[in-house]
């Protein structure tokens, strides 16, 4: 009798049946289908590493929000920012905006200036998914920067792809850099506030002016001052 190969063969059984009409014994073949369902496959993990490094000089970064997912995007500039952006780019709490994709994880800790941290997060069997970053600069009003829907795709195991990302202003919060609505270490005001008095989209950032160039409602100092990039994103398929 032959095995059952490739998950469908067919089988056959030999029945003896005796014949009436003559006093021999006969053997007929009868076929009979068989069919074994496939194995569920073990799911593949897909693995990546991303590294966010401070180029700033005065600005803690928040923990970076690192999330796939697979259509659409997550914020781009001239949209109106979803809440979940919002509580990142004010007070750089990023537990709704990790929700947001198929898979996630957060920094654990602020990045400062000059350093830099490494996540890691695993998809199964996705090798296109997007990639979308988000962080805030802490002594500022709104300011976030990160990536918005990298294709993954184009990284094979073993790969890294590094970019230096601006600055985004929100435009959820007016910019007045005053000690009641920067939240960071310089002056520790307030954190997310759900009324919205600026333009109301994401732009670029135009930077801190500071109270020693002028901004009279200004709790910052030059020490807070950036220019673009204000990080650096290393990301490194390990999977």
């Amino acid at each position: 009798m032959p095995s059952i190969k490739n998950y469908q063969k067919a089988l056959l059984i030999a029945l003896p049946l005796a014949l009436s009409a003559c006093g021999d014994d006969d053997t007929r073949e009868v076929i009979v289908e068989v069919e074994v369902p496939a194995p569920v496959p073990t799911p593949v993990d897909v693995s990546y590493e991303v590294t966010v490094t401070n180029l700033t000089n005065g600005q803690p970064v928040s923990p970076p929000a690192i999330v796939l997912h697979t259509e659409g995007t997550l914020w781009a500039l001239g949209e109106v920012p979803s809440v979940a952006l919002e509580r990142i780019a004010e007070e750089g709490t990023s537990d709704e905006f990790l929700t947001l994709g198929t898979v996630s994880a957060g920094g654990d800790g602020p990045i400062t200036p000059g350093n830099n941290q490494t996540i890691s997060v695993t998809i199964q069997d996705i090798t296109n998914a997007k990639l979308t970053i988000a962080a805030m600069l802490g002594n500022t009003n709104d300011t976030f920067s990160g990536l918005s829907a990298w294709d993954l795709s184009q990284l094979e195991v073993g790969d890294s792809w590094t970019t230096n990302s601006p600055a985004y202003d929100a435009g959820t919060e007016k910019n007045t850099e005053s000690a009641e609505t920067v939240p960071g270490p310089a002056t520790g005001g307030e954190g997310f506030n759900p009324t919205r008095d600026d333009t109301g989209f994401i732009s670029m950032h135009p930077g801190v002016v500071s109270a020693d160039d002028g901004l009279s409602t200004s709790a910052l100092t030059v020490d807070h001052k950036f220019d673009n990039p204000v990080i650096r994103i290393k990301i490194t398929r390990t999977e």
